[in-house]
Parts: C-alpha cells; structure tokens; sequence
C-alpha cells in the first residue's frame, strides 16, 4: 500500500508481522475479523455519492505503485458485483505530487474516459522509466498529453482539471477520505460502513469487498 504523506509497503509489513491474540478471530460465518481486516466506521455514515445502489469506492492514486499493481483486480471485482451495488473510484490527493492525478481523474471523469483509459494510464505509468518510452507521466501537463494521444481534446481536459470545480471536487473529497480514516492506498469503503484495513494481500482484499458486499444487501437480521 502506498501511505498517506510517506509511503511503505503495507502488504509486505503485515506478512511479515502477522498480528497474534486470540480474541476476535475468525469464523466460518465471519471470515473476516473487524479491527483487523476491516473496521465499521463511525456513525452517522457518509457515502461516497449520495443514495442508491451500495457502493464500494477505492480510493486510489495514478501516482501509487500499489494501486497500479491492484487495478487489475479491481477490474475483475466491478465487473463481477451484483446487481443494486455500483464500484466507484476516488482519487486521495495525500500529497502535491498526486494533486496532478486526481485533477486529471475528474477532468477524465467529466468528459466520459476514465474508465475506459484507467488501466491504459497506470500501465504507461508502471513502465514509463523503461529505455525505450518518452511519455513520463508526472505533471498535468503530462497527463493531459496521455489523454491527447489517447483522442481527447487537450485543451477542453486542461480547462476542466484546473477548474475550480475540480478544486472544490479535491477538496471534498479529502474532507470525506478523513472522515473515513483512510490513511494507505489503495483501500475499499464500502457504503461508507466499512473500510479495509490490515490486509495481507489483493486477492484477501478483493475476498474482503465481495464478503462485505454480501453482508450489506443481507437483511438486517442476519448480519
């Protein structure tokens, strides 16, 4: 995981520092243990976007190494979530040098080609140090170029990603990334209820959301 303001790998810390004790284990009806796994938030709980469906949101960075290698997996989870649950992305601007990525999230949301170009960016992002590539991808400027050449008019990104519609977007949404206590990308919330924690792998994460999941269309009585 990338960390808020410094950035470790948490996956290979809690493999290697396996938490002990006993009490709030888990179990066949509970796979999961709260305040390890995952915590409940603190009501009253805020969702991401409002009523509807149930969400699960990651909030993630172009700029975090984690969330690149993770994206595929989220893929495969928004694709398989059940009908009435709807995935969502959040961009944590946790530091200056990310503030370019989550400007251009929403100026790529705006115009409709964030999903489509979401995976094609972090993968130009992961091998843009390679010899033989020349699209770094660093700053706004950069960013908007990737969408250029991906057919998206460059000028009409810019005027978005700087406007202080996106501003007010940033700083919402780091209002409600500390309201839920997200410290690391990437990580899930889901319906504002839960949010992952100690996880020790992306395939434990990914098991985690869908479990989650499960357990918020359940009916009340057998949570």
């Amino acid at each position: 995981m990338c960390k808020r303001l410094f950035l470790f790998p948490l996956f290979t810390i809690s493999l290697l520092f396996p938490l002990c004790g006993a009490a709030n284990q888990p179990t066949a009806s509970a796979p999961y243990t709260e305040g390890r796994a995952y915590v409940t938030l603190p009501a009253p709980h805020q969702r991401y976007n409002g009523k509807g469906k149930v969400e699960v949101v990651e909030i993630f960075s172009y700029g975090c190494i984690h969330c690149a290698e993770f994206a595929p997996y989220a893929e495969k989870l928004r694709t398989s979530l059940p009908p009435g649950v709807v995935f969502k992305l959040l961009p944590a601007a946790f530091n200056q040098a990310w503030m370019p990525y989550a400007r251009a999230y929403y100026a790529a949301s705006q115009l409709g080609v964030a999903q489509k170009y979401h995976l094609k960016l972090f993968n130009e992002k992961l091998h843009q140090d390679f010899p033989l590539k020349h699209h770094p991808l660093n700053t706004l400027d950069q960013l908007a170029d990737f969408y250029a050449r991906q057919g998206v008019d460059r000028t009409r990104f810019m005027r978005i990603a700087r406007s202080s519609q996106a501003t007010k977007a940033l700083k919402a949404d780091l209002k409600l990334i500390e309201k839920w206590g997200v410290q690391a990308t990437p990580t899930i919330v889901v319906d504002g209820k839960y949010r992952s924690d100690q996880i020790s792998s992306y395939q434990q994460l990914i098991k985690l959301s869908r479990w989650l999941v499960k357990r918020e269309l359940a009916p009340k009585h057998d949570r």
